[in-house]
Parts: C-alpha cells; sequence; structure tokens
C-alpha cells in the first residue's frame, strides 16, 4: 500500500485577474418566494445537545456588505438523499459539520439537482445548461466511452479561469473517460480523482475492473480509502498561497454512493476486489451488501471529511471570503432516508431529484437562515458566474438563473419553470405545482404545498393547469437533442 506523498502538481496559470473584476449586474431569480407560494416543508433542524432546535429565519439579503470576487469551494456528496442530513430531519444520522455549515449560512429547503443521475446532473452544473443539450447529456448515466463533456464546450470552470480564477477539480468526474474527456481538457487547471461512476473505495477498482484513480491524466497509486485521500487533498488546496487569485474548486465525493463500504471495511473490500477479479460485472452494485447502519456509518464519515476541509479553509485565513456550497448531485438510494419524500434516485418524483443544499458566505450573507425558493443545479452556475465578475459565452446560453440578486442585493426573485427529462419521465415545477409523467405514462399533477409525498393527484381536479404545465415542458423539450435509439 502506498502512502500520500505528494502534493497537486502546480502548473503555469494563464489570463490576468480583471483589475476591477466584482460582481456583475443584477442576474434573473428563481421561482417565486411569496408566502402562498411557499411548500410546507416538515423537516428542519435537528436539536442541539441541549435539546433545543436551533431556530431558523427567513432568508433576508444583507444588501449593505461589500467585498473582493470570492474563492469558491463547491462540495457534492454521491447520492445522499434530502433527509439524509439531521438538519433535514435524519432521526438516525448525526452531520454536525454540515448542519454547523448551514447554520452558518442558509438551507436550502427547495433545492434540487439537474437530474435524477450522477452524471447528467454534474453536465448541468458545469455548463448551467439542461443535459440534454448536449450529446454527454444524454447518457443516463455515463457508463462507456463513447460520451463526454466536449472540452470545446465552456464550462464554468472554464469561465472563471478566464475571468483569472485558479481551477481545480478533486473527486469523480463522471463527464467522460480518456483519452477523449477530462476535467483538464474542460477548464480545471489541476484533477485528482476518479473518471467513472463508482469505485470500490480501497482497491480504486472500477466498474469495468479498470484502475481508476488519477493525477492529471496519469494513473496514481494510493490504496487507502478513497474519502481519506480526496479529504487531505482538498484540505492541501484550500491551504495554498494562490498568490493573491481567488481558486475555485469543485470537491466530488463518492460517499454514501455503493459499495457500502465504510473506513475500515478492508475484508469487505478485499470480497469485492474477489469477486471483480473474478469477472463479476456487478460486483460494485453491491445488491447483497449494505444496511441502515453501514449507510449511517457512510454519511457521517462524509460529515467528518467536510468538516476537516473546513477546518483546513480556516485555518488558511480564506474562510471569511469563500463561497462554500454544499448539495447532491441526485435524490437518495437504497439506504437513504427520504421521508417525506416519494421515489429516489433515477426518479423525477421528488425523492429522486429534491437534495440537501447549504451554501455560506460569511463576507456577504448572514447566518441563521432557510430559504423556501425552488433552485435547481444550473442556477449554482449562473450564481457563480455573476459574484466571479464574468459572464456566459454567449453562444451558449444558461438554462440557470442566477442568485446573486437575491442573495446579495434583496432583489424578489422572478417567476419561472423548473424542468425536468429522463428517458420514460418528465416533470416540470411552476410555483408549487408540479407535472409529472412517470414510467406508467399517466400525466399526474401534485400541489407540492399541501402534497409533498405527491400523492393526491390534481390533474383531474385542474384539467387547465395541467394542460398548461405539460405544453410548457413540450416546449422545453423540443429544443433539446432526442435520445438515440
Amino acid at each position: 500500500m502506498s502512502s500520500y506523498n505528494s502534493k497537486l502538481s502546480r502548473r503555469a496559470f494563464g489570463g490576468a485577474v480583471g483589475a476591477g473584476a466584482a460582481a456583475a449586474a443584477a442576474g434573473l431569480g428563481a421561482a417565486p418566494a411569496h408566502a402562498s407560494d411557499r411548500p410546507a416543508v416538515p423537516a428542519g433542524p435537528a436539536a442541539d445537545a441541549r435539546g433545543a432546535a436551533p431556530r431558523e429565519r427567513e432568508f433576508r439579503a444583507a444588501r449593505e456588505r461589500r467585498s473582493r470576487r470570492p474563492n469558491v469551494l463547491f462540495i457534492l456528496g454521491d447520492d445522499l438523499g434530502w433527509a439524509d442530513l439531521s438538519s433535514y430531519g435524519a432521526p438516525h444520522i448525526r452531520t454536525p459539520n454540515l448542519d454547523r455549515l448551514g447554520r452558518q449560512g442558509v438551507r436550502f429547503t427547495d433545492a434540487y439537482a439537474g437530474s435524477a443521475t450522477c452524471s447528467p446532473t454534474r453536465f448541468s452544473l458545469y455548463t448551467g445548461r439542461y443535459p440534454g443539450r448536449t450529446k454527454g447529456g444524454l447518457a443516463e448515466p455515463i457508463a462507456d466511452k463513447s460520451a463526454g463533456l466536449e472540452p470545446t464546450h465552456p464550462t464554468l470552470a472554464s469561465l472563471l479561469r478566464d475571468a483569472g480564477y485558479a481551477t481545480a477539480l478533486i473527486g469523480k468526474w463522471h463527464c467522460g473517460y480518456l483519452p477523449d474527456y477530462s476535467p483538464t481538457r474542460s477548464g480545471w487547471d489541476e484533477f485528482f480523482g476518479n473518471f467513472g461512476g463508482a469505485l470500490e473505495y480501497y482497491s480504486k477498482l472500477g466498474l469495468g475492473g479498470e484502475y481508476d484513480l488519477y493525477e492529471g491524466d496519469a494513473a496514481y497509486k494510493d490504496l487507502r480509502y478513497y474519502t481519506r485521500i480526496l479529504t487531505e487533498r482538498a484540505s492541501e488546496y484550500v491551504s495554498r498561497d494562490h498568490h493573491g487569485r481567488p481558486w475555485l474548486l469543485n470537491l466530488n465525493f463518492t460517499t454514501p454512493h455503493w459499495p457500502w463500504i465504510a473506513d475500515g471495511d478492508t475484508a469487505q473490500s478485499a470480497e469485492i476486489v474477489r469477486r471483480i477479479k473474478a469477472g463479476d460485472a456487478r460486483a460494485l452494485w453491491h445488491q447483497d451488501g449494505g444496511s441502515v447502519e453501514k449507510y449511517r456509518q457512510m454519511v457521517e464519515d462524509l460529515d467528518r471529511s467536510v468538516g476537516r476541509v473546513l477546518e483546513a479553509l480556516k485555518r488558511s485565513g480564506q474562510e471569511e471570503d469563500t463561497l462554500v456550497v454544499f448539495a447532491s448531485d441526485n435524490g437518495g438510494e437504497r439506504f437513504s432516508y427520504n421521508w417525506p419524500l416519494s421515489g429516489n434516485k433515477a426518479s423525477l418524483q421528488e425523492g429522486g431529484i429534491r437534495v440537501p443544499t447549504l451554501l455560506r458566505w460569511p463576507a456577504r450573507i448572514d447566518g441563521g437562515q432557510v430559504s423556501r425558493v425552488p433552485v435547481f443545479s444550473p442556477d449554482w452556475t449562473a450564481t457563480l458566474l455573476e459574484v466571479a465578475g464574468t459572464r456566459p459565452h454567449p453562444a451558449y446560453p444558461l438554462d440557470g438563473a442566477s442568485l446573486a440578486g437575491y442573495l446579495l442585493r434583496g432583489e424578489q426573485p422572478a417567476g419561472r419553470d423548473l424542468f425536468w427529462r429522463v428517458r420514460g419521465e418528465r416533470a416540470l415545477r411552476r410555483g408549487n405545482w408540479k407535472y409529472y409523467r412517470g414510467k406508467a405514462g399517466r400525466d399526474q399533477l401534485f400541489d407540492l404545498a399541501s402534497d409533498l409525498r405527491e400523492q393526491a393527484d390534481r390533474a383531474a381536479d385542474e384539467p387547465a393547469r395541467l394542460a398548461q404545465l405539460r405544453a410548457a415542458w413540450e416546449h422545453t423539450d423540443a429544443g433539446l437533442l432526442p435520445y438515440p435509439a
């Protein structure tokens, strides 16, 4: 077993920092936030050590504040369900570090992933566009070398790099494989992590039995528990002297994605490795393993890991000027706690796309707040570009809406629809109303304000509204690439 014995390689960075770059003019908004349009959300912050639940107040921007362009630390959990954090209602999982992150900033109750599986959501975050805008985004998820994020497509990283940011991606990429696709071909100066959708946590063997841990485009040997390695790498990155330049770090954990292996489970690891090497193509799926208890261990380990990275950020003196977002790439899987939502990963029901989301930026945003404004992954792309003082590429218009006006200037979020499409399912949210068609092929309509569990189908009672939302979904769908036959 090799030890971690080197730092991420440093490269010569091109592009100068714009001398006066600052948060740009007002952006677009998110869905309505009027009191009558806010869904009732039963989950809330867990009780503290004294048994008292910390109070949250409705979000209000601190408009008088000014700051420099922030560093950006965007952290993704993998297959983490909406209620898997104690601050979102999990009765058996304790996540004090993530709960603290939320208390220091804003907890979003109505935040969504851009899709219901790993790679299309990552496409939506990196491009700020619906996954169906690009060929690679049609794979749900990417499983081979035939598709990926085209290096010619602008990304959050390439646009921020052009605006003077240092950029790095640490962890799961899942937007294509070598030799054609890589973070270093899509705007990230540095990459350390895995290319595929899953890997065994110790051996680093991927879905095809291949070794899948890389620094840049070269394999990197380290057989320790993967979450530990990523935590060390990220802590090192945020502790660096970037010579006055702001930075973007996409930190993509694989936790708590299967296989269900916690730190120290070396015997379970060895058994899965044996099955992989024996030709079992589904060994990593671990369908004969895992438990609620094992899942709890993995989520709590993710929480500790995030805490260590945030502590390194604090020690570096950059905490005040770093915008941190924590979210999940899609809804929860087999052992996730999703109550009261229906559905899970791969479904466009709420449980498949609604995800825990926390934001902190001490220099600009007060803590102890909750936002019920509906947002989804492409919105963060638009928001981060605006606060970094840059704009999307004019030839690649964003589908996300910047939240900067809402978060920083107290502007009323503008109304718009949230749209999703996966093979066999469709969904659109407008205000509190959600149009949904599952694999059974039946159009349904739900009022999320009173029916978060999506059990009371209002389609027969609201035929005009159903027709409007269905037409809106079909209008957007008509502008996307069709799925291959």
